[in-house]
């Protein structure tokens, strides 16, 4: 006995219209969420190191920064740090503009760790001022041990 043979069968299908509003739905979160990477404007070759670069290293100028905002500096040519009269920003302007003129100056900003954060952005505001750009922090290693 079959009852349902007189009966039509659905056909089952999928629907796309759901499907679709899903894809647009992630097309849309993917395009939001993604960061793009910023590319530079002009195309660099950098060149390859070699050991010439080892033997012409920089005129080094080191700062150094005091615990009570007090400045030294020190030099390539001095073995000696020498510590100025105050810590005026005029004072730290005329002893770093002896050594803006010279080719190569690598800036080295030794501060001590409890030195103010206003003594160490004085010396960045100079060295912007004077054009001095190639500038380093120095920092002790830590050993991974302790």
């Amino acid at each position: 006995m079959n009852f349902n043979a007189n009966q039509e069968q659905d056909e089952t299908a999928i629907e796309l219209t759901p499907l679709i509003d899903v894809v647009f739905l992630l097309l849309i979160f993917f395009m939001i969420s993604t960061t793009f990477t910023k590319e530079t404007a002009l195309r660099i070759n950098l060149p390859e190191g070699g050991s010439e670069a080892a033997q012409n290293e920089p005129f080094t100028v080191e700062v150094q920064v005091g615990q009570q905002s007090q400045y030294a500096i020190q030099t390539s040519d001095t073995p000696n740090a020498q510590s100025l009269v105050n810590s005026n920003r005029d004072t730290l302007i005329r002893a770093l503009s002896a050594y803006k003129d010279r080719e190569s100056v690598l800036l080295v900003v030794r501060a001590d760790r409890l030195a103010t954060h206003e003594a160490v952005i004085k010396v960045l505001d100079v060295a912007q001022e004077l054009d001095m750009t190639n500038i380093t922090f120095a920092t002790k290693q830590v050993n991974a041990e302790n």
